[in-house]
């Protein structure tokens, strides 16, 4: 496996002024030699202004947050990371590879999770380059390498989380999405570092149940919090009874019998769990008769 080797190569400001000289040089001595017929002098002249020309394409830029990758006749020299103009062998050919930091949007992806269920998911991956020889080198392309890998770990990580949990302690993809998010990056991390890629953040940008069962999920989640917000409310509405026939006796205000006990609970439960306002009836005779 290559690794990147960073190099600095001859500085391009003298190198250009010196090449610009011996080609003035080298035109001047052939422009004197043939006015004059002198031969001896026009054609060393002429051969110097082809070498030096020869060494103009070793001169080349890095600009900042870039790369130039370095081969000469297939084999890899070094990377340039330091920006200004520099001078090189004029037959090695040189790649840039940009080394800001990049967004990448997953398309969104119809995926089963844990429980066979149809989910469409979506992630954002920020990455950039550490390694310019392994990107190059080591993948055919790095751009769509860290596409494809990070729409694979996305699929990867949905198939083995349910979109809801249904138990204590279950990592789901709609209510832990640290524990999901970090997963995601651990994943990419190890589909990603043969690529020469640094993956500085992944998360999920779009989540939602499949069309086809989105309004059958939808009922099973109202009906859900329905049986949540009853049993608050039962547990509050025996809280309150519990209280008031404390009260009732703590202040000596009515002695009641077990079955007027029942009476008064069963009528306190109806009025505070009704949905509707209690109707108030009036007894006026006996709870026996």
């Amino acid at each position: 496996m290559l690794r990147e080797r960073v190099i600095k190569p001859a500085p391009g400001v003298p190198m250009a002024l010196l090449l610009t000289a011996g080609l003035l040089a080298g035109f001047y001595g052939f422009y004197l030699g043939a006015r004059a017929d002198q031969f001896g002098l026009a054609i060393p002249s002429i051969l110097m202004a082809t070498l030096v020309g020869l060494g103009l394409p070793g001169l080349f830029t890095v600009d900042p947050n870039e790369g130039k990758v370095l081969t000469l006749f297939g084999t890899y020299r070094g990377t340039a990371r330091e920006p200004g103009l520099w001078w090189v062998n004029p037959f090695m050919q040189k790649k840039s590879v940009s080394l800001r930091v990049r967004n990448f949007e997953t398309n969104k992806l119809k995926v089963n999770d844990a429980r066979s269920n149809p989910v469409e998911i979506g992630a954002i991956v920020v990455w950039k380059v550490i390694d310019t020889a392994e990107a190059l080198f080591e993948v055919n392309d790095y751009v769509q390498y860290v596409a494809v890998q990070s729409e694979s770990a996305v699929r990867a990580l949905a198939s083995t989380h349910p979109y809801d949990a249904h138990g204590n302690g279950e990592v789901a993809l709609s209510t832990h999405q640290a524990e999901v998010n970090a997963g995601l990056l651990a994943a990419l991390h190890e589909r990603l570092g043969t690529a020469g890629v640094e993956v500085i953040e992944a998360r999920i940008s779009h989540l939602a149940y499949a069309p086809e069962i989105a309004a059958a999920m939808l009922q099973r989640q109202q009906a859900s919090a329905i049986v949540a917000a009853r049993s608050t409310i039962v547990e509050g509405a025996v809280g309150m009874v519990e209280h008031a026939l404390a009260s009732l006796k703590d202040r000596d205000i009515v002695e009641l019998d077990p079955e007027r006990k029942a009476a008064m609970v069963s009528n306190l439960l109806v009025v505070l769990c009704s949905e509707r306002s209690a109707q108030p009836v009036v007894n006026t005779g006996s709870l026996y008769t």
